[in-house]
């Protein structure tokens, strides 16, 4: 029997790395809500099965009350997938996982639906590449700590104009693209701005652009708009204030929406 694995969450994005990890062999337990990460721990480890990985699966809003609670004997095997995740989530409890920038959807009821391969950097990385594709998911493996936060960044330049742009444009990314460019490359632009600042690194705005264009093509019906959407926004706001920023599309946007 290989290796076993820990999916904490078991939520639609859980559930299909779950399933990956089964088809390719992986006994996994999951830790769902009302089981506690440290109980779980010690029953595998008396039963001499502790997991070769530990993915923990959780809603972004839910990530760093989890990682407080990360058991010693899983803090070396960690996997994490969140949207909006960058270094600072993970330094910041002296933490080095493995961690994947996902670009496939899954929503109930409906199987995965990939837009772009799934990059993945870390010790782990080929245990979730090998899970993915065993159920037809692309990835590909980085070699390189800078690639992985410009894929990060990227996601989230993604994930957040195209929430944001939606609020004031509704469709998808497609229309998006070719009947509103211009507001789509100013929030954009400020996005990546606000991500310089959270990584204090300088980013090629017309390569990250183009690379978000990329995305768009992979899946040009996607829905700008997610339910999150104003949550977003409201949160690249705040952050824009405690950085210094003034993003004055993302503030216009902002007023509005509400208005």
């Amino acid at each position: 029997m290989r290796d076993s694995v820990v999916v904490v969450g078991m939520g639609e994005m859980g559930s299909v790395f779950a399933r990956g990890f089964l088809r390719a062999g992986h006994p996994v337990f999951p830790v769902v809500r009302n089981m506690e990460m440290v109980v779980v721990a010690e029953e595998l480890a008396a039963k001499q099965n502790e997991p070769q990985l530990v993915l923990i699966a959780v809603a972004e809003a839910d990530l760093h009350s989890v990682l407080q609670k990360v058991p010693a004997a899983w803090r070396d095997r960690l996997v994490l997938l969140q949207n909006e995740l960058l270094p600072r989530d993970w330094q910041q409890y002296e933490l080095e996982p493995t961690v994947i920038s996902v670009w496939f959807e899954k929503k109930k009821g409906i199987d995965s639906k990939v837009i772009i391969p799934s990059p993945v950097f870390g010790k782990h990385a080929s245990y979730i590449a090998e899970a993915l594709v065993s159920i037809d998911i692309a990835t590909h493996v980085l070699q390189k700590s800078e690639d992985l936060l410009f894929e990060l960044v990227l996601k989230n330049v993604y994930i957040l104009t195209t929430n944001i742009a939606g609020l004031q444009v509704g469709g998808n990314v497609g229309e998006l693209w070719e009947n509103h460019r211009n507001v789509a490359i100013a929030v954009a632009s400020e996005v990546i701005e606000l991500q310089q600042a959270l990584t204090g690194l300088e980013f090629d705005v017309d390569a990250m652009i183009r690379a978000m264009v990329n995305a768009f093509k992979g899946d040009p019906n996607h829905q700008c708009m997610g339910r999150s959407a104003p949550a977003r926004l409201a949160r690249a706001l705040d952050l824009a204030e405690e950085n210094g920023l003034n993003l004055e599309m993302l503030k216009k946007i902002s007023a509005e929406s509400q208005a």
